[in-house]
């Protein structure tokens, strides 16, 4: 067995290299969650924190009702984003919802299929074709035949009968490209290491529709198939472009499949092309090789008073990655009284600081202006009396209910 090297950023300056050359454009996302059998708080977090550092993405998260609640009125405006990124694998959406999908897809929405949202939806005939291959929730045959590519290097399309849809322990494999000139994976390395991840094998679908971008081979340990199994996909669905990707899975709390800079590459390329069609960013110099894995240590979910910090510095031009950062707390706080008075609290602590800049000002005022109660009031009308936070100020008071 060949040696691999792991090779450990310790700092963010080189994974930046590449971002600082590329294009502003800015594309509207949405990570759709709330349901997996994965962590999907930890994954949702990282994967906006990757689009985002791509300096072409905003991306918002929306969670799902929990297992067994009314998805009635769980009804995301699809139509609003360039592309959607699907890390859920749950509860069925209702009929409005699947159609609503369904239709943004067709009509050319962008999405981007990430790892167990695989095995979503058994049954959804047109979600198994948006995804090219799916597996597991009793799948069988009838979705479609298995596709693999043989040691020879050739695709199989095989309609042998079988479930769909196994996995082994968490592994480092070899990743192979299969069509290099592709715009997600053209000038990437033909194979790379990537580390630490569940290798999805014998994934079923309708193949008509699939571009296999790569894959990686399943030994025999413990059930595994000895086939080449597809890792990555392209996928057209009516004028619609989706990136499937199997890769990964967030594990202990070091999260390394996740923090592989193949991974998070091809995350970035993958819904770029599926927002626009083209992919204007450049190779990262850390990518990883055949002979060394790859992983950005920088990548993590910040703590509460990292992203109060970072956002006491935070003027117009600045990422809002801090802002955005306080925003998840937020989100993942709701309904936690205890949980939001913790946030105001620091929140409180930030506008009272002289030293934050009138920029994050602003932005504090308008979350305490939802989730603030009379701990943040004194503080809130004290900046009445400054004229470049007044504003703001009156606006949060008013919609307090304090006047």
């Amino acid at each position: 067995m060949k040696k691999i090297k792991y090779f450990i950023l310790t700092a963010a300056a080189l994974a930046l290299i590449a971002v600082g050359c590329r294009k502003s454009t800015q594309y509207a996302a949405l990570i759709v969650t709330g349901q997996n059998t994965i962590d999907w708080q930890t994954s949702s977090t990282l994967l906006k924190q990757i689009l985002e550092e791509s300096g072409l993405f905003k991306a918002e998260i929306v969670n799902s009702p929990d297992a067994g609640g009314d998805m009635t009125g769980f009804r995301p405006k699809f139509s609003k984003y360039d592309v959607v990124v699907l890390n859920y694998s749950g509860d069925q959406w209702s009929e409005n919802t699947k159609q609503d999908f369904a239709g943004y897809v067709k009509n050319g929405g962008g999405v981007v299929v990430y790892h167990a949202a695989s095995s979503a939806f058994p049954g959804w005939k047109e979600y198994e074709e948006i995804c090219g291959l799916t597996g597991w929730g009793d799948r069988s045959e009838k979705t479609g035949p298995y596709v693999y590519f043989n040691r020879a290097g050739r695709m199989v399309v095989d309609s042998t009968p079988g479930p769909a849809g196994w996995y082994g322990k968490t592994r480092d494999f070899e990743v192979r490209m299969r069509n290099p000139g592709h715009p997600v994976t053209k000038g990437l390395p033909v194979r790379w290491m990537h580390p630490d991840d569940l290798l999805f094998a014998r994934l079923r679908g309708p193949a008509g529709n699939i571009d296999v971008l790569a894959t990686a081979f399943c030994d025999t340990t413990g059930g595994g198939t000895g086939r080449e199994e597809p890792v990555m996909m392209a996928v057209t669905y009516g004028k619609g472009r989706v990136f499937h990707t199997t890769l990964g899975f967030p594990s202990g709390d070091e999260n390394i499949a996740l923090k592989c800079a193949g991974f998070i590459t091809t995350l970035q390329r993958g819904a770029e092309w599926a927002a626009s069609g083209k992919v204007t960013q450049e190779v990262p110099p850390d990518f990883p090789s055949a002979a060394a894995i790859s992983v950005r240590s920088n990548l993590k979910i910040r703590t509460l008073d990292e992203n109060i910090e970072g956002l006491g510095e935070y003027d117009i031009g600045k990422s809002t990655r801090f802002y955005t950062g306080i925003q998840e707390e937020i989100r993942r706080a709701a309904g936690d009284k205890t949980k939001l008075l913790e946030i105001e609290k620091k929140l409180t602590e930030l506008l009272n600081n002289p030293s934050a800049t009138v920029e994050a000002k602003k932005l504090v005022l308008r979350e305490l202006s939802w989730i603030g109660t009379d701990y943040s009031l004194p503080a809130i009308k004290k900046l009445q009396a400054v004229p470049e936070l007044k504003d703001e100020a009156d606006f949060a008071i008013e919609r307090l209910g304090a006047n």
